[in-house]
């Protein structure tokens, strides 16, 4: 799985045998990306989505993990074609899609799925699914698909002794609960059974790249829509925004010392005979205009 990209399409180019001579130097043949891109996808999509299930223990996480890993390689194409392992880049798209914490919160991951009928596998994928990520991500390069140490650690983003160290881990974890997996050999033979037993299908090239089209559209189309969002909040801003500086308002103060506010009171014998008075006097006149003499 470390071939370049001719050697996973040229094989299979309208059904006839290529030569070693003709994938060393292949400028007669000429491929649409398209070609190429479902010639890589029937090659590695299989297997795939029997690797991402071993890392999750869920079939339909596995095929969408495969699934996303091709859509990115399809909008990513040109730079994908071009790399030393093609098949080795979409391997590790698709591995950090399926060990990506996130999918606990969806509703549809809260609950296991039914386990394989055999006894065998479903008491090593119980195992294997009781292993840190980074530890089954390491176990399975390791030892199910074959890759070396230097190559595992690469790819795992992590140093050899680190690398070295997670699968002796890995490996003591699974001996001690299944003791007749304690040889490498027999444990590559059980994941190659494991990973066999269910019936696994990807999805078909043509709709990975319609979907990769469309998922690529509708992102387009986000962006757009979220910088004409953003500019027309920044043109309102800029509009309804004061052109110079306003002094804040004070907050206000208690004043101390203010007699409360009380009611008016009953009148006095006085001031009711004085009333009385004005009342009945003329409503003009001297007396209301010159004082009276004392």
């Amino acid at each position: 799985m470390c071939r370049s990209i001719y050697d996973y399409v040229l094989f299979r180019t309208k059904g006839r045998p290529v030569t070693q001579d003709q994938v060393a130097n292949p400028v007669g043949v000429s491929l649409t990306p398209a070609q190429a891109f479902d010639a890589l996808y029937a090659f590695c999509a299989p297997a795939l989505v029997r690797q991402t299930y071993l890392l999750t223990g869920r079939r339909e996480l596995a095929r969408e993990s495969v699934e996303r890993a091709f859509q990115l390689a399809w909008q990513r194409w040109p730079e994908v074609a071009l790399d030393r392992d093609p098949a080795g880049w979409v391997r590790i798209m698709a591995y950090e899609y399926a060990l990506s914490p996130w999918h606990r919160f969806r509703p549809r991951h809260r609950h296991p799925e039914a386990p394989v009928a055999d006894p065998s596998a479903r008491a090593l994928m119980a195992v294997l699914l009781k292993l840190p990520p980074s530890q089954r991500r390491t176990l399975l390069l390791y030892d199910g698909v074959g890759l070396d140490l230097p190559e595992t650690a690469a790819e795992t983003e992590a140093s050899t002794p680190a690398t070295a160290y997670r699968l002796m881990n890995a490996r003591s974890a699974i001996a001690a609960r299944l003791p007749d997996l304690a040889d490498p050999s027999a444990l590559h033979d059980s994941l190659t059974v494991l990973a066999s037993v269910e019936r696994l299908r990807a999805a078909q090239p043509p709709a990975v790249r319609t979907g990769s089209e469309r998922r690529a559209r509708f992102w387009t189309r986000a962006a757009i829509a979220f910088t004409v969002t953003l500019i027309g909040t920044t043109a309102l801003t800029l509009r309804t925004a004061p052109t110079h500086y306003e002094p804040p308002v004070p907050p206000g103060a208690e004043i101390q010392g203010v007699p409360p506010r009380v009611g008016q009171g009953a009148l006095s014998e006085a001031e009711v005979s004085l009333r009385r008075k004005l009342r009945e006097s003329m409503g003009s006149g001297p007396e209301k205009v010159v004082p009276l003499a004392r």
